[in-house]
C-alpha cells in the first residue's frame, strides 16, 4: 500500500522535530516527517503549550508521543480497549475508549495546570486512566479540552466540566479558582462540544442551529453580541438557520463553518478577528464562494480547508508558513491562500483527503487514507440488505449475512446459533453489541461482549489476526462460499443477443454479493434493478472494463490494495481503473487513488 502516513510539518523557526541537517534549511517550509508506511493515520493533536510535543493516533489501542528533540515514545492502552477520540490541553494528551473510558498523559511537573482528579500521577512516560467516571457510573460520551480545561458528555446528557476556571470557561456560575470535576447546565440539551485555546468553548444543542459559549469574550470571540465574558452558557447570535460543523476559537477571534460549507467568523479586527469589528459571528466574505470541510485553530491562527483542498489561513501567519506573494505579511485578517506541498497536488480535486492539525507553533498536513470498509458493512447491516439468514431468539430475529458471520468466527450460522441461543440465553442488546463487532470491529458493552465471546469460545479481545480487514482479505480466497458470478463479455461480437448462453461469450467472476453491494454504488444500482423475487445469482457486467481490471477492482474490494502480475499491462488497468471512484461509485475514492498513485510510480506511468 501507498505510503498513506505522508505527513508535512511546518514548525516555527527555532523549532522542531527534524535532523541538524533540515534544521540548517531556510525556514520556513514545509518538511516531510516520516512516519511507518502502511498505517492510516486517524488523527493528530497538538498541545496548546510552549514545550512543543504531539500525539499521532495510528492503531486501535496505540498511540505514538513526539517531543522535541527526544525519541518517539510508543503508548499502550490495555488490549480490550479501542480508541475513540483524543484530545489535548496544555500539559495534557485525554483518550477516550469505546467502553466509555478517559485516559491520560500528562506532564507531572505542571499538574496543577491539567483538569484532571489523578493528574499528579500521570506522566509522558505513561497512559493512566482517570477513575472518577468509573467510580460515579459515568460513561462517557465524548470529551473537549480546551486551555488548561475540559468538558465530559456523558451518559448521553450529562455534562461536567473541570479545570481552570480564570475566565468562567467551565459554565459554573464564578471565574476564579481551579476546580474539579463538577456538573454544568445547559438550557438545551448538549450533544457536541467544542474546546478552544481562547479559555472558553461551545456547544452545539439538540436545534442544530442553536450554539451556546461560555468563557473568555476578552476579543469579542464569543460571537454573543457583547464584549464581556461569561461565566454560564450563553446563546450565540446570527446563524439560526445553520446547521453547525464545528466551531473554534484562537485567543482574538473565533470561527465556525456549517454542514452547508458556510465560513463564519467574529472577533476584534486589529488583533487577526474576521467579521470587522463584529461581536457577532460574520460570513467571512473571501470564503463566500468556497465550501469549507475542516476547520483548525492554534493560539493565534486558524486555518480552513475547503472541499477543493485549498487552505486558508489568518492571524500570525509568520515564521510558520512558506512565503508566498499572498501571504507574505505577519498578520492577516482576512483569509489567505496557502501553497500546499507540491506532493499534495496529486489530490487536488479528491474529496476529504487532506487533514489538518495546528497547534501553538507547528502545523501538520497529511492525507488520510480512509478504509471505510467497516463504514460500508455498517451502512449494509442497517440496511438489511440481501441479508440471507437470521440468528437471535425466538422474536427477536435480526437479519444478517451469513457469509460475514461464519468469516468473522470460523464457526457456522447453527454452531452460533446452538451456542449462543439454545445452551445459553442471550438478549438482543447482546446480540447487537456482537454484530457491531462482526460488522466493524466496533467493540462495546465489553463486559457483555467479552461474555458471548466466551460462550463461543473465541478469544477476547479479538487478535490483530482476527481483524475485519484480514477476515475480509482472507474470504476473498474462499471461492466456495462465493454466492454470486459476474458474467463478463469477452468477444467483441455485436450480435451477442443470442449468443449470452453460448459458452465462450461471457466469462465467470465468483464474488460474494454482500461485498459488491456494501462496496459499490454501481453495483448496488444493479442488483436493485434485478427483480429480487427471481433470486438470480448472476449478473451480466455492462461496466465495459477488461476482465483483467474487473478482477483486480473486485480483490481491492475484499482487501484495499492493488497487486499486478508480471502478465498485466499497468498501464491499461491504471487507465481503466482511473475513473472508478466515480464509474463505480466508490466510497473509499482516497485509497483507491492512491494505490493507482503507487502504480503509477513503480512502472514511471504518466
Amino acid at each position: 500500500m501507498f505510503n498513506s502516513s505522508s505527513l508535512y510539518l511546518s514548525v516555527q523557526k527555532g523549532y522542531s522535530f527534524l535532523t541538524k541537517e533540515e534544521k540548517a534549511n531556510k525556514f520556513p517550509k514545509w518538511n516531510k516527517i516520516s512516519l511507518k508506511k502502511t498505517q492510516t493515520i486517524k488523527k493528530i493533536v497538538c498541545a496548546s503549550d510552549f514545550n512543543f510535543h504531539f500525539l499521532v493516533w495510528k492503531k486501535p489501542n496505540k498511540l505514538e508521543f513526539y517531543e522535541k528533540d527526544k525519541k518517539k515514545r510508543k503508548c499502550q492502552l490495555p488490549k480490550n480497549e479501542t480508541i475513540k477520540d483524543i484530545d489535548s490541553s496544555h500539559y495534557t494528551y485525554q483518550i477516550l475508549t469505546e467502553s466509555g473510558k478517559v485516559w491520560s498523559l500528562a506532564n507531572k511537573n505542571a499538574y496543577k495546570e491539567v483538569p484532571l482528579l489523578d493528574a499528579d500521577q500521570s506522566t509522558f512516560e505513561e497512559i493512566r486512566p482517570v477513575t472518577f467516571f468509573e467510580e460515579k457510573k459515568l460513561f462517557v460520551n465524548s470529551l473537549a479540552m480546551g486551555s488548561a480545561s475540559c468538558y465530559y458528555l456523558c451518559n448521553g446528557d450529562q455534562l461536567y466540566a473541570s479545570g481552570s476556571n480564570a475566565f468562567g470557561q467551565l459554565g459554573l456560575d464564578q471565574k476564579i479558582g481551579d476546580q474539579e470535576l463538577m456538573p454544568v447546565y445547559v438550557r438545551d440539551k448538549v450533544t457536541k462540544i467544542f474546546g478552544t485555546d481562547a479559555m472558553n468553548f461551545f456547544f452545539i444543542t439538540s436545534k442544530p442551529d442553536l450554539l451556546y459559549g461560555c468563557g473568555n469574550n476578552t476579543y469579542e470571540q464569543l460571537g454573543i453580541g457583547s464584549t464581556v465574558s461569561q461565566s454560564i452558557p450563553t446563546a450565540v447570535k446570527n446563524i439560526k438557520g445553520s446547521e453547525i460543523l464545528t466551531v473554534s476559537s484562537s485567543y482574538t477571534h473565533s470561527t465556525l463553518i456549517t454542514k452547508k460549507g458556510q465560513t463564519f467568523g467574529c472577533g476584534h479586527w486589529r488583533k487577526n478577528g474576521i467579521g470587522a469589528g463584529k461581536t457577532i459571528f460574520t460570513l467571512i466574505p473571501q470564503l463566500k464562494e468556497k465550501k469549507a470541510v475542516q476547520l483548525a485553530t492554534g493560539r493565534n491562527r486558524t486555518l480552513v480547508l475547503t472541499n477543493q483542498n485549498e487552505l486558508y489561513g489568518w492571524g500570525r501567519l509568520d515564521n510558520l508558513f512558506p512565503t508566498n506573494k499572498s501571504n507574505n505579511n505577519n498578520n492577516q485578517n482576512i483569509p489567505t491562500k496557502i501553497s500546499l506541498p507540491g506532493f499534495f497536488t496529486n489530490y487536488l480535486g479528491s474529496k476529504d483527503m487532506i487533514q489538518i492539525a495546528i497547534g501553538s507553533k507547528l502545523c501538520f498536513i497529511y492525507l488520510d487514507f480512509k478504509n471505510t470498509l467497516s463504514q460500508d458493512l455498517r451502512l449494509l447491516f442497517e440496511t438489511k440488505k440481501f441479508c440471507d439468514c437470521e440468528i437471535g431468539t425466538l422474536g427477536t430475529q435480526i437479519p444478517v449475512h451469513k457469509n460475514l458471520i461464519e468469516c468473522r468466527t470460523k464457526l457456522t450460522i447453527d454452531q452460533i446459533q446452538n451456542k449462543l441461543f439454545v445452551e445459553k440465553s442471550i438478549n438482543k442488546e447482546q446480540t447487537l453489541s456482537f454484530l457491531k463487532w462482526i460488522y466493524s470491529d466496533e467493540i462495546s458493552e465489553i463486559e457483555k461482549l467479552e461474555q458471548t465471546f466466551n460462550l463461543l469460545e473465541l478469544a477476547f479481545p479479538p487478535s490483530v489476526d482476527n481483524t475485519l480487514e484480514k477476515d475480509i482479505a482472507q474470504l476473498y480466497k474462499d471461492d466456495d462460499s462465493k454466492d454470486f458470478k459476474i458474467l463478463v463479455k469477452i468477444d467483441d461480437q455485436e450480435d451477442n443477443e443470442n449468443k449470452e448462453n453460448e459458452e465462450g461469450n461471457y466469462e465467470e467472476i465468483p464474488v460474494h454479493k454482500f461485498i459488491l453491494y456494501a462496496r459499490s454504488g454501481l453495483f448496488r444500482a444493479m442488483f436493485d434493478y434485478v427483480n429480487e423475487k427471481e433470486n438470480t445469482n448472476k449478473i451480466q457486467d455492462y461496466t465495459h472494463k477488461s476482465i483483467k481490471s474487473l478482477e483486480i477492482l473486485i480483490k481491492y474490494f475484499y482487501t484495499n490494495s492493488i497487486e499486478l502480475t508480471a502478465n498485466q499491462d499497468p498501464e491499461l488497468i491504471v487507465d481503466e481503473l482511473s475513473d472508478a471512484v466515480e464509474y463505480y461509485q466508490l466510497n473509499d475514492q482516497c485509497n483507491l487513488d492512491s494505490e493507482l498513485l503507487k502504480i503509477k510510480n513503480q512502472f514511471d506511468l504518466n
